[in-house]
């Protein structure tokens, strides 16, 4: 489903992006576009074919009673891309929903790997393995506990690598959400000690969780004619347009560049529907996070209390109900109440305020060894919340004028400035 969206983004992509006449010479001058499409195999740094990878998994937690419809998430999975001489380990955190071996993080592992890097790769905390297998309280989307439980994960991990790979130092980075994490890992760290990281890169992070997911729900709910209760429709309408580009195109492909071949070839003039579809692939990636939150966590938001799920169970009307969730249904109807138990005397508005990067400032402000990377367009901010980055970090902040949420991660220019901030 989520590789479909991807297809049928080329079919809404903007007439109005344009290559960039100014200096910094990303592809797409807009936003939508770029979130979209990211970079194309041409505008991409140089990478390796071939990265020297293990697949492995580990056992967080000893006693886990994993309910039998995660019968498949006995373990936590990750990866391990090595050198065959001493280097640098850098660990990397994927953003919301993601998986370690998602194709962004791919792209991230050779980087990283083609530039001398060990690379560590792990899952979002809102993915459902991480959820299953690693999570303490199976209820992600608290930032400084889902923190504790990746720096945990990161000690495990490293436990299991260290004999068979020689280090010199440290790194961590992450994008989106991850790289929110990622900060709040560091000062985590600062106290702890396991890893001393020598530097910290964030990458197109939210601000404030509640208010970028917050932007998100709203591209799906303010874009579809009708609302959702008109989805079936709009999504109808998606499938003819399908049709009309396989014909187009005469093959099918679910790659960045396949979308840039459709954008090339027929840019239709519809940001309305660009964002809704931005919008549902978010809320296909919450969906899954809610209901797996929702089984581990016996809440009742989808599945009935004291359910059980059996292994051939069908989950279609159950995923009907998750798909048409938001994050902020999650959030007032589980989110909030499970951690107002642990302690009642906490505003919702404190609760909020606790899941954003102004929470831990001072920190960020004296941290020199933290640096952030973000976009001037970025789909998940608002201007002020790229003007306190801006004054946060100073000269610490590389903040470029195009790019969208994530879009020009891979971009040749970004990608030498993040290895260069690593390495010099």
């Amino acid at each position: 489903m989520k590789r479909l969206l991807l297809t049928l983004f080329g079919l809404v992509l903007a007439s109005v992006s344009s290559a960039s006449s100014g200096p910094y010479d990303y592809p797409f001058t807009d936003a939508y576009v770029a979130t979209v499409v990211n970079t194309p195999s041409e505008f991409k740094a140089p990478l390796p074919k071939k990265v020297r990878m293990k697949m492995l998994a580990l056992t967080v937690f000893e006693d886990r009673n994993i309910p039998d419809v995660f019968w498949y998430q006995n373990k936590l999975r990750y990866s391990l891309a090595y050198q065959k001489k001493k280097a640098p380990l850098i660990f990397v955190i994927a953003g919301t929903g993601g998986s370690f071996y998602s194709s962004n993080m791919q792209l991230f592992q050779k980087i990283f790997f083609g530039a001398g890097f060990h690379v560590i790769s792990l899952s979002s905390p809102t993915h459902p393995n991480f959820i299953v297998t690693a999570s303490t309280s199976s209820v992600p989307g608290h930032i400084v506990e889902d923190s504790r439980d990746l720096y945990r994960v990161m000690e495990l991990a490293w436990q299991q690598v260290k004999d068979r790979i020689e280090v010199s130092e440290f790194y961590l980075t992450g994008y989106s959400l991850g790289a929110a994490q990622a900060a709040f890992v560091s000062k985590l760290d600062e106290d702890k000690g396991a890893f001393n990281f020598r530097k910290v890169l964030m990458v197109n992070p939210p601000l404030s969780l509640y208010s970028s997911v917050s932007k998100l729900d709203k591209m799906l709910l303010e874009n579809i004619p009708g609302g959702l209760d008109n989805f079936n429709a709009f999504w109808a309408d998606l499938m003819r347009q399908f049709s009309e580009v396989y014909r187009l195109m005469g093959y099918i492909d679910f790659s960045g560049d396949y979308l840039y071949e459709i954008h090339k070839k027929r840019p239709p003039k519809d940001h309305a529907k660009l964002a809704a579809l931005i919008g549902i692939s978010f809320r296909l990636s919450s969906s899954d996070m809610v209901f797996t939150s929702d089984v581990m966590s016996n809440a009742g938001l989808i599945v009935p209390k004291n359910r059980s799920l059996s292994t051939h169970e069908s989950l279609t009307d159950y995923a009907k109900v998750a798909t048409r969730t938001s994050f902020l249904d999650y959030f007032n109807e589980l989110f909030w109440p499970y951690f107002q138990s642990l302690d009642p005397g906490m505003s919702k508005e404190a609760l909020i305020e606790s899941l954003s990067l102004e929470s831990i400032e001072p920190y960020l402000k004296q941290a020199e060894k933290i640096g952030l990377v973000t976009n001037e367009d970025e789909l998940i901010l608002g201007a002020k919340e790229v003007d306190f980055f801006r004054q946060v970090f100073g000269s610490r902040a590389m903040i470029y004028p195009i790019g969208g949420h994530c879009g020009n991660m891979t971009y040749k220019d970004n990608v030498e400035y993040m290895l260069d901030f690593f390495k010099n």
